[in-house]
């Protein structure tokens, strides 16, 4: 069974009482027993080193002003400026050469250079206006609520998508480019999902003479007219352009996704919506037996293309996620693999051609450990996000996944309990039950201190 996280677009479509107990012991292999008190002080250090210490956050040689939005973490930050995506040879940095290299041979300019120009070292901080008010995103949309979202401040955040770069890139002049960076996201925790991961968006605009040229009596169609919106168009565009420009994406989409896994493919579109375009699509293939979803797609709203200053052009957006790819393709089984720095797994993709096939062999596993955390939760607003932060913020990649296996109502106080079993595992080594033990602790403290929880350890 292949399981992969939910596209980067369908995302942003809807944003989305027992003691702790161990498995069994196993070999400490990790850490001596007599450096244990140092490991238990570094947990809490660590977390204390996500506790604000100034009154602003620096990122870049710039300094934001912290107010009630800001969110961001030091963990976060730390990761800010790696850029797996253009580290040569690392598996992220693959998918996005193949993706080029593809666009530049396949889609060629009158002169004969590439029609798309690649963006992928632009600044992941942009002004909340960029990310969401540039896209359409309605004020009350999910993705905005600092649940789901880094803030830096009220008008600063760190990127959720590639898409925030749309506007300002077609305000530039550009009608045919692609975007690719890392993007950050507040979610659960398991092997498919990680608060950091790679986007590569597309978007391609058509004057009227590109789009009706190799049509008969094109001359004779428009892009535009004073129309109603139905499942198949916006109100402003002809049926005719709107087919075309559908038509076009999903071309465009099935010869890169052949390119990819190779031709025969079974393809199916299944109709969406996003706040950025319409009519909008998901698109799934038929991948080991299963129906997979790769990326989400769409003809680009008129209004959002209208306010870039292009009032004559028409056209269509994708965004897909590099680690979906990647996972699907190389067998990769756990996205915390993409931060990993061990060479038996960085060396397995250091091949001499990008698209030589290769497939992921696993290191070795080590065995899990497993607690359980169970609290009451508070009676004003929780979010199992927060919780999900705050875990990853103490326990780093020892995470696993964290799973919500139980949720109780008491009869007479109506009180609610939450109790979740969170999986602990190492990469390159055995963890022992009392560093896990620690760090545990050290979550069970920082729930009850920073959530309101009341603890039911």
């Amino acid at each position: 069974m292949v399981t992969v996280m939910a596209t980067p677009w369908k995302l942003m479509r809807v944003l989305c009482y027992s003691r702790a107990t161990l498995s069994q012991r196993v070999p400490v292999r990790g850490i001596p027993s007599d450096l244990m008190h140092v490991w238990s002080r570094t947990i809490f250090s660590n977390f204390a080193a996500n506790t604000p210490t100034s009154n602003t956050v620096e990122l870049h040689g710039k300094v934001y002003p912290r107010d009630d939005y800001t969110n961001v973490t030091e963990r976060i930050l730390s990761k800010v400026g790696r850029n797996l995506h253009n580290q040569r040879h690392h598996p992220l940095w693959l998918i996005k050469e193949r993706i080029k290299d593809h666009f530049y041979k396949q889609y060629l300019g009158r002169f004969g250079t590439p029609l798309f120009s690649v963006y992928d070292n632009f600044s992941p901080v942009v002004t909340v206006e960029q990310n969401f008010d540039s896209l359409l995103i309605p004020q009350n949309h999910p993705s905005r609520k600092k649940e789901d979202s880094y803030y830096l401040n009220c008008t600063h955040m760190l990127r959720a998508h590639t898409s925030a770069h749309q506007w300002d890139l077609m305000h530039s002049g550009l009608d045919a480019f692609l975007v690719v960076g890392d993007v950050y996201r507040r979610d659960t925790i398991d092997r498919s999902h990680y608060p950091i991961f790679h986007q590569m968006e597309a978007v391609q605009l058509f004057s009227s003479h590109e789009l009706f040229r190799n049509i008969k009596d094109g001359e004779s169609f428009q892009l535009f007219e004073e129309g109603h919106r139905t499942a198949h168009k916006q109100e402003t565009h002809t049926m005719e352009a709107a087919k075309l420009v559908e038509f076009s994406l999903k071309q465009v989409l099935t010869k890169l996704i052949n390119h990819l896994f190779g031709d025969g493919l079974e393809v199916r579109w299944v109709d969406c919506y996003f706040p950025f375009t319409h009519p909008s699509f998901e698109m799934e293939i038929k991948y080991q037996g299963e129906w997979i979803e790769i990326l989400g797609c769409g003809v680009m709203e008129q209004q959002l293309v209208n306010s870039a200053g292009i009032q004559d052009k028409i056209g269509w957006a994708f965004g897909l996620g590099l680690e979906r790819l990647a996972m699907i393709l190389y067998d990769i089984p756990d996205i915390r693999l993409f931060w990993s720095e061990d060479d038996r797994f960085l060396k397995q993709f250091c091949i001499p051609h990008i698209d030589q096939n290769i497939k992921f062999q696993p290191l070795s596993k080590y065995p899990p450990l497993i607690n359980d955390i169970a609290f009451w939760l508070p009676s004003e607003k929780y979010s199992e996000n927060d919780f999900c932060e705050l875990v990853r913020n103490i326990g780093g990649d020892l995470v696993e996944k964290v799973d919500l296996i139980d949720k109780f109502t008491h009869p007479k106080t109506k009180k609610v309990s939450h109790c979740y079993r969170i999986t602990y595992r190492h990469f390159e080594r055995t963890l022992s039950q009392e560093e896990v033990h620690n760090v545990h602790q050290a979550i069970q403290k920082s729930a009850v201190k920073e959530l309101g929880v009341e603890g039911r350890f």
